[in-house]
């Protein structure tokens, strides 16, 4: 949940109070009506003016009948995309509990237009924050030093890849199979597939690698993308989630057919260029300060509308 922790951070530096609950359990009934005594008594004693669900599913439909403070939900995608991370029942079930939940909310936050559609409720105030970046930390740097910093080889071609805590909907096999086609046609190519990185050491990554590939079934806003553009990483995606907003103008970048062999000509036609992208030139849009206003302002506006 670094998404959810790095939000906090921003909150509390901009002098907002918090407190921050993390369910022990989503799955377990037992454990979940044990979890709802203590939320309970963490909202008595804590007397918040805001309740932020930081994700859909059970997390959002817990909080909907935990409490009547004034809640914000936050939906950033397998909570309203289909996902073969976990099963098809599951999935469904999860996605049912996370437009439920919609029914309690003062005001809901989706990271993109696409989760935005999805929703069965339309009554409720909705906003469109993706979760912004850092600029503190993801900003270019050459990439040879940080290949220094990492022990890597200067003259191999590295590819970025997300795998997340959640690797089935990154389709691994299919980014390996794309740097294979690629190979044929430029054989020093190496995918690095990341997670459970430390945080800080994500930027190295990204600077010291020659792109970044993206080939997630779905996705709500990739937040990797936008590191990427940071860091002025050139990115090869799928068309999934808002890749087409976040890449409009940025060149190289290309977002192609979620094919073996379109993938791997797009890998070689990238990778031959050997230049950075301009990615970073957008980056104050993308920025945590811009995104973290927008939260501040959707907290507000609930707070007026419970009390109207």
């Amino acid at each position: 949940m670094v998404f959810a922790r790095r939000q906090v951070a921003a909150l509390q530096q901009r002098g907002i109070v918090t407190r921050t609950f993390f369910l022990s359990s989503r799955t377990s009934p037992g454990a979940v009506l044990a979890e709802m005594r203590r939320f309970r008594k963490v909202v008595r004693d804590f007397d918040p003016s805001i309740v932020h669900a930081h994700y859909g599913t059970m997390t959002a439909l817990f909080c909907a009948l935990g409490t009547l403070r004034p809640l914000v939900i936050s939906f950033r995608g397998s909570d309203l995309n289909p996902t073969s991370d976990i099963g098809y029942v599951r999935s469904l079930v999860g996605r049912i509990f996370s437009q439920i939940s919609v029914l309690r909310a003062r005001h809901v936050i989706c990271v993109s237009q696409q989760l935005k559609d999805r929703l069965w409720i339309r009554s409720r105030p909705v906003s469109i924050i993706f979760d912004g970046v850092d600029l503190s930390a993801f900003q270019p740097t050459p990439r040879q030093e940080a290949r220094r910093k990492l022990g890597w080889n200067p003259e191999t071609r590295f590819v970025f890849f997300n795998l997340g805590g959640r690797p089935a909907g990154k389709r691994l096999a299919l980014a390996e199979s794309a740097i294979a086609y690629a190979r044929r046609t430029i054989p020093d190519i190496e995918l690095v597939p990341v997670s459970n990185v430390d945080p800080n050491q994500i930027p190295i990554f990204m600077n010291a690698c020659d792109c970044l590939l993206l080939t997630s079934d779905f996705e709500g806003s990739p937040t990797v993308v936008k590191e990427a553009l940071a860091c002025n990483l050139p990115v090869i995606t799928v068309d999934v989630g808002d890749v087409r907003d976040l890449l409009s103008g940025v060149e190289p970048s290309r977002i192609v057919a979620d094919q073996v062999e379109t993938l791997g000509n797009a890998l070689v036609e990238v990778l031959r260029l050997d230049i950075r992208s301009d990615g970073a030139s957008r980056a104050e849009e993308l920025s945590e300060r811009r995104t973290t206003d927008r939260v501040v302002e959707v907290f507000e506006n609930a707070v007026l509308s419970s009390a109207a």
